[in-house]
């Protein structure tokens, strides 16, 4: 029988499988889904980095966990019916604790995930330096995550940042290597021209995620021909929405009137985003209440 999560994963698993590319809208709570799919978005994208924000109010560096993490995740499927994409980092551990993420964000509603061959947390001794799992390590992982899945319309994204760490060769063959086991997409991360792009891609037959959209691979009919299905733009609705926080906090402390305050969100948007009419009809229908 059919989840109530099948629908949005079926439509993301057709644009993974697609000839186009996408940018998802970046999300981080359920009201910021429901303007990612009231403006029209694909597909969401919730990042480790803005979880850890949200979530915590600390920097990405892995401190928060996995509970903490499916959690928001599911507040956010629950609350719009767009496709949610997942960065699952590092899957909060070693080879089993990747299945566990798997089994408990598939239970959360995702519609995808990525795993990743990064060494997280940060190693002891490392300075700012990253590292990188060995390829076998990496393997172990990428099968792992689909033995955790239950759902097959789950995409599941193997994602390396050996570009940036031990160079192209080598991201090649761990791409290769996370695509014989049998991973949906591969997620890439750090690369930053087309001559990189154009080197790695040819060697894929799976669909490409591309974790930074630079000046220089912002074409996406030119990324799509590269085999690219999403394309990431960054965090800025994040950024946007403690700069508006700070803004007006700062205006209130002031002495601004709260009648005088600037860029407020209209009362309809707040009425559309929150589903008055949803509650006003249900409290009617159940409740007895007059409209």
């Amino acid at each position: 029988m059919p989840s109530r999560w099948s629908e949005r994963r079926k439509r993301f698993r057709g644009i993974v499988s697609g000839d186009a590319c996408i940018h998802p809208g970046s999300v981080h709570d359920p009201i910021s889904a429901r303007i990612a799919a009231e403006l029209g978005f694909e597909v969401g994208m919730f990042a480790g980095s803005t979880a850890s924000l949200t979530v915590l109010g600390s920097p990405d560096l892995i401190t928060l966990t996995l509970t903490e993490f499916a959690q928001q995740a599911l507040r956010i499927n629950r609350a719009a019916e767009l496709p949610l994409l997942c960065d699952a980092d590092h899957g909060y551990g070693n080879a089993l604790s990747v299945m566990r993420t798997v089994e408990e964000l598939e239970t959360a509603g995702v519609a995808g995930l990525s795993i990743e061959d990064t060494l997280l947390p940060q190693a002891f001794g490392s300075g700012d330096a990253q590292q990188i799992l060995s390829l076998e390590e990496g393997v172990g992982k990428m099968q792992a995550a689909l033995a955790g899945r239950r759902d097959p319309d789950l995409v599941i994204a193997g994602r390396t940042s050996a570009i940036q760490i031990t160079g192209i060769e080598d991201t090649i063959r761990r791409a290769k290597a996370y695509e014989a086991v049998g991973v949906d997409a591969i997620f890439l991360v750090g690369v930053k021209t087309r001559k990189e792009l154009e080197t790695i891609a040819p060697n894929l037959k799976v669909p490409i995620i591309l974790g930074t959209a630079t000046p220089e691979l912002s074409d996406r009919a030119y990324l799509a021909k590269q085999g690219v299905r999403i394309c990431l733009q960054g965090h800025q609705p994040f950024q946007a929405s403690v700069q508006a926080i700070y803004a007006t906090l700062k205006a209130l402390r002031d002495g601004v009137a709260p009648k005088d305050l600037q860029n407020l969100a209209s009362a309809d948007l707040i009425k559309r985003v929150t589903r008055a009419d949803d509650y006003a009809r249900w409290s009617k229908d159940f409740l007895g209440t007059k409209r």
